[in-house]
Parts: C-alpha cells; structure tokens; sequence
C-alpha cells in the first residue's frame, strides 16, 4: 500500500474514533462511511493494534441484518486478514471463542449462526496452513463444527432484499477445511460424515437449490482424499443415505419423500463430476461407488 494511502486510512480511522461508542455494528469508533473506506483499500490497515481491535469488532458485523455489512465488509475483511496471516495465536483464540458465543447464542433473525460457522472456517483454514490449536482445541473444534451443522433446521439460503443466510453451506465449508486438515484423524473424519448425512438428506426435506450439495460434497471429497475408508465402508454409507429418504410406500407420492430424493440426487452428481474429473486416485477411486449409490437411487 503506497504511504499516502496508509496515512489517508489512518486519518479515516482517527475522525471516527471520537464519535460516539455504538453497539454491535459499526464496530466502537467506526462508521458505515469509514467502513466504506476500509473496504476501498481493499480492507488494508496500517497499525496491527488497531487491525485486531477492527477485526474483533466487525465480527459482530456478521449477524447484521444489512447484507452490505455482512457480505460486503465484516467476512471480506475478515476472510483478507486471516489469508494473510495477519494474526497471532492469542488474537485467533480470541476470534474463534467469540465466534463459539455467537454460535451458542440466539439467533432470531438467522443470519448470528451461519456467519459465525463461515468465519469458523476460515479461522480453522489458518490452523490446517500454520497449526496454532492443540490437539484438544483441534478435536473441540470438530466437535462443534459437527453439532453445529447436524443442528441446522434454518434452511433459508438466499434472499433478494436481507441476502444471504446459508447455513448448510457455511456450515459444510467449515468441516470442510476441517476434513481437508492434516491433523485431523480417522474418528473426527467419521464424526463429520455423520453430521454431513443428516443434510445431505436433512429429516425436514427442504428443496435445495442455492448450490448446498456441492459444498456438502466438497467436504466429503476432502474426507474421501484422506484415505481413512474403504471403498465398503463407502458403499454402507451411501446405502444409508439412500435409506433417509424414507419410507419406499411413500415413493412419488409424497412431497417431502420427493424432495429428499432430489436433495440427495443432487449430492451424488455434483459428488460424481467431481469424482470422474478428478486425476487423484484417492478421490478417483470412489467413482463405482457413487455410480452404484446412483443405480440403487429409488
């Protein structure tokens, strides 16, 4: 960033400092116009005390019912800093425990839940590039992200005046980087599987069409590349997905049967584009067994 810039963003920052404390968002000492500003400079800072005191305020942003102030400033900020390495260990516990309170919090609008679990991801992503957790915070980690996600019941995804809310795909995203982790082990991967059935082919039978069983089958690739399962042990699992469709009686002729079908039909073709195209064989091998998940498909 040229100086000028740095010393343009410095003076944004010290104006709006002065001003009022406000709760939530804009984070203390901030406004939508000084924010605004940030987002100009690409969300580039020049003193690292201020950046962290910035970035523990916007994650309060990522609840806001301003979809501008969700999408377009708290997470790309948050999401630009954590790709950088902008943060010691201490400041990362310190996001992700807030963000563990904002997921055990209410959350009556829906939007607290899924942003929280989306910049989970990312805070895990920067534990699987430069590890920082311990084995205990790492298995915690997975543990929540799997409770979290089997819990989802608001499937509302996409809307045209609040945006985006998500949940099955910020959710699957942060099991993703989990699952793609290194430290991760064959118990917490099976962990993860379980909680990924139960949206995959969710008891509540929403219709899903804003791009959630691509996102869940990235995560279940990642899982697959690790190596943990056989290919019988995949084949069960897809047999019991088929399974939580439910009761064959009710085959075509009810909606929620019908909508469980095509939630899970949709899974295993994303799941198997992927498969086919992929050139490692770690993934590649798991080709028969979605064919044969989709031969048995009722």
């Amino acid at each position: 960033m040229h100086l000028r810039y740095g010393w343009l963003l410095a003076g944004l920052l010290a104006v709006a400092a002065p001003l009022a404390a406000q709760a939530g968002c804009p984070p203390e000492g901030q406004t939508l116009d000084t924010l605004k500003q940030l987002k100009a400079f690409k969300f580039q800072t020049s003193d690292a005390k201020d950046q962290k005191k910035l970035a523990m305020g916007l994650l309060e942003c990522l609840g806001d019912p301003d979809p501008y102030l969700r999408d377009e400033i708290a997470f790309p900020a948050l999401q630009t800093w954590l790709r950088a390495g902008a943060f010691d260990a201490e400041t990362l516990r310190g996001m992700r425990d807030a963000l563990y309170a904002q997921l055990a919090g209410d959350d009556a609008q829906g939007f607290v839940h899924p942003y929280a679990a989306l910049a989970l991801s990312e805070i895990a992503r920067t534990d699987r590039i430069k590890p920082w957790m311990n084995a205990e915070e790492r298995a915690d980690m997975v543990a929540k992200a799997s409770d979290y996600f089997a819990s989802i019941t608001d499937y509302r995804a996409f809307d045209d005046k609040q945006g985006y809310r998500h949940a099955v795909a910020h959710g699957a995203d942060w099991l993703w980087q989990l699952a793609l982790d290194p430290a991760t082990d064959a118990e917490q991967a099976n962990r993860m599987l379980a909680a990924l059935a139960t949206q995959i082919v969710p008891d509540a039978a929403p219709t899903y069409g804003v791009g959630e069983p691509g996102r869940m089958a990235r995560a279940v690739l990642a899982i697959v590349q690790r190596g943990f399962f056989t290919q019988k042990d995949w084949d069960h699992w897809f047999g019991k997905l088929i399974e939580r469709i439910g009761d064959p009686a009710k085959a075509w002729n009810d909606s929620q049967w019908l909508a469980r079908r095509h939630d899970l039909m949709g899974f295993l073709l994303s799941l198997y584009i992927d498969v086919d195209q992929s050139q490692d064989a770690n993934i590649h091998f798991l080709k028969p067994s979605v064919v044969e998940a989709v031969k048995n498909m009722p």
